[in-house]
């Protein structure tokens, strides 16, 4: 199994300026618009830096601290559900290409896991 990337979410109801902020003035690129998520990407490498600004977590779910694309999402499910893990959302193949689970870390922060389908 393979974490593909690691994007910070970030709370905000204000898009318009997250916009101003992380693409005037740190000149990242818009990779993702959906109206209730923006993500930015600065870099041209597959693996570029980015940062989701949300108002919510898609879905009517609740905003995850991050999100982490992964190679192999079953394992990566089968392997939360062995170590105790409880799935808090999913898993479940959403309208936007991804199919993913909600999970809390050791350290009750909301992880997003995800893959691209």
């Amino acid at each position: 199994m393979t974490v593909r990337r690691i994007v910070t979410n970030i709370a905000a109801d204000q898009l318009d300026k997250a916009r101003s902020f992380y693409g005037d003035v740190l000149d990242m690129d818009i990779a993702m618009d959906q109206g209730w998520i923006v993500t930015f990407a600065a870099g041209e490498a597959a693996t570029r830096p980015q940062i989701s600004v949300m108002t919510e977590g898609g879905s009517g779910t609740p905003v995850p601290d991050i999100s982490i694309e992964v190679d192999d999402f079953d394992e990566t499910l089968e392997r939360a559900r062995r170590a105790g893990f409880v799935i808090e959302y999913g898993p479940t193949n959403e309208d936007w290409g991804v199919k993913r689970f909600y999970v809390r870390d050791p350290f009750g922060r909301l992880v997003n896991i995800l893959t691209h389908v």
